[in-house]
């Protein structure tokens, strides 16, 4: 009855030494790849943050009270709307007054004894006057000259009517002389008088808030009934920013930068909303470098491309500018490729499994693209073949031997 603990520990042990080896024997299967399709990209990773360049900060112009504040935080806005105002009744009072006195101004200008007023000069019409009612008496006599029959009498006369019409054209641009000091004085008087009006109403344009583009109110810090004085009226009262447009800021080192041109285009990762299918293109490319830790970076920025509503300022993100691509080829992992730079083989499984060598066929092939972990396939290869992966152990170098 003793021997039966003895039998059932040999099992055991015959158990364990079987499922030991078949383990070895697993492990010494090689790994296998398959040859398939789909899209090689490569590209250089940049982290940044996202910026929203079209930002600002506005503030009334002038002193005063409060009046209205005509929007909300979030409120999206268009270009020219008012988004709040003081209490103007006193500015609206001084451009009225402005107007009358350049009015008044006008008018006493306009008075002068000139028969022709132009601002610095007189011109002689009156000379101009007295040669159009000379030629209009002459015109009078050459019809009845012509009643007669005198046709050459005529002709003379109306040659003398043009020619002393010519002398009253040159005269009259000719003919100028500089303003006396009275009439001069009311020019200046006129012009003070528009300065003025100029002034005031500038100063009512400065107890208006208006919105110098299309844009998203994003802050708020003043409120109805407020008194703003001449410490705190220049203090940001609403803050905008155009959500439209978002840019992602980041920097290139300088081994890389020489690869990137204006106009890459970039897939752009967003940490915050790693799920958001975002693209971008290169924009901006600084000519003058950082130095961080000893080594030199460039500043870039990248333009989204119709970025999402849900897309803040501020948000980490990571882009990956593409150098190159290849859509739909075959693609095999680097770890597969042996031989040299100029002469690549594969090995490829004839067999569902390797049981020997001749099961394995060593294929020279030609190569495109890599991305340091997969590499295009041009020739050698159709998609489903299988590839024999060398033991991560043995790799050496860009290919195995």
């Amino acid at each position: 009855m003793k021997k039966q603990p003895v039998i059932v520990a040999v099992l055991c042990l015959a158990l364990v030494l079987s499922m030991g080896c078949a383990a070895a024997v697993q492990n010494q299967m090689p790994e296998i790849a398959q040859v398939t399709r789909g899209d090689l990209v490569i590209g250089i990773s940049v982290n940044g943050n996202l910026e929203m360049p079209h930002k600002t900060d506005l503030s009334f112009g002038t002193t005063g009270v409060v009046q209205q504040v005509l929007v909300e935080e979030g409120d999206e806005i268009v270009e020219g709307q008012v988004l709040a105002q003081l209490d103007a009744r006193a500015l609206e009072f001084n451009v009225a007054s402005a107007e009358a006195a350049y009015r008044m101004a006008q008018i006493n200008l306009m008075k002068t004894i000139y028969p022709a007023y132009t601002k610095t000069w007189g011109t002689d019409l009156p000379g101009v006057w007295l040669a159009l009612r000379e030629a209009k008496e002459h015109v009078k006599e050459v019809e009845e000259l012509l009643r007669e029959g005198e046709v050459e009498e005529a002709y003379v006369l109306l040659d003398m009517i043009e020619k002393n019409l010519s002398k009253a054209e040159e005269k009259s641009l000719a003919t100028r002389w500089e303003l006396p000091w009275d009439v001069r004085l009311l020019e200046l008087q006129v012009d003070q008088a528009r300065a003025s009006l100029d002034a005031a109403k500038l100063n009512l344009e400065k107890a208006q808030i208006v919105a110098p583009f299309d844009a998203v109110v994003a802050d708020i810090t003043v409120s109805e009934g407020k008194e703003l004085s001449s410490m705190t009226y220049g203090n940001p009262a609403i803050s905008l920013v155009d959500t439209s447009k978002i840019e992602m800021k980041g920097y290139i080192d300088e081994i890389d930068i020489a690869m990137v041109d204006l106009g890459h285009e970039a897939g752009v990762v967003v940490d915050a909303l790693p799920d958001k299918d975002v693209r971008g293109r290169v924009t901006f490319i600084s000519q003058i470098g950082t130095v961080q830790s000893g080594v030199v970076f460039y500043d870039t920025t990248i333009s989204l491309v119709s970025p999402d509503t849900e897309l803040r300022d501020g948000m980490s993100a990571t882009a990956e500018i593409i150098l190159q691509s290849r859509e739909n080829v075959l693609l095999i992992p680097n770890r597969a490729i042996r031989g040299s730079l100029d002469h690549p083989v594969v090995a490829v499984a004839m067999t569902e499994t390797i049981r020997s060598k001749d099961d394995v066929e060593a294929r020279p092939v030609t190569l495109g693209l890599s991305d340091g972990i997969y590499t295009e396939v041009l020739s050698g290869l159709q998609e489903g073949d299988r590839v024999v992966l060398p033991a991560e152990k043995n790799s050496s170098g860009p290919f195995h031997p």
